[in-house]
């Protein structure tokens, strides 16, 4: 009982600070007040979806299955592409605080992050300090942008593969945003 209060109040959090919601906003690109999709999906599971928060660009992110912030959570794109990126809030939060470019992402390579993290800090020198401040707000400790990309990898390309969006009217599966 204890951890889903913990996980209500992270949840909470997102909205009850300025400074974590504007950095989870920027770079994060996820805004927790709106979870609608633009087409109607369903998982090809059967199992409960539920659209929690999104992003600028039309993508949408949903708990997976039934209970409270620890479900998996899955990303849907406005373009056609899914992909089960954590199991968790606090996991997705990590991922947003640690490696914000994680969409931009194609190999999930050390060399790749590093190039990615350059080009958001010449437009944020102040993003280490930003995300730090985030994180204690949240009272996350924060893995390292190594650990989160390769747990988000492993996520997306093994337990995702339970976790097939389908577009409903056309009953056709998403592509995989993340690829083995």
């Amino acid at each position: 009982m204890a951890r889903v209060q913990r996980m209500r109040s992270l949840i909470t959090s997102l909205h009850e600070d300025d400074d974590t919601a504007d950095f989870l906003a920027w770079p994060g690109d996820f805004d927790p007040g709106r979870g609608d999709h633009v087409e109607e999906v369903h998982l090809e599971s059967g199992a409960t979806l539920e659209g929690f928060a999104g992003d600028g660009a039309g993508g949408t992110y949903f708990f997976c299955g039934d209970g409270g912030e620890e479900r998996p959570i899955l990303y849907a794109d406005s373009e056609g592409g899914a992909a089960l990126v954590a199991i968790g809030l606090t996991e997705l939060l990590q991922l947003l605080l640690v490696a914000p470019w994680w969409r931009d992402s194609r190999a999930f390579t050390a060399a790749e992050s590093a190039e990615l993290a350059a080009d958001y800090l010449e437009d944020m020198p102040d993003l280490p300090a930003r995300r730090d401040r985030a994180a204690a707000a949240l009272n996350l400790a924060l893995p390292t942008e190594a650990d989160v990309l390769a747990r988000l990898r492993e996520v997306a390309t093994e337990a995702g593969k339970d976790f097939v969006l389908i577009f409903t009217p056309e009953n056709e599966p998403y592509n995989l945003l993340i690829k083995a």
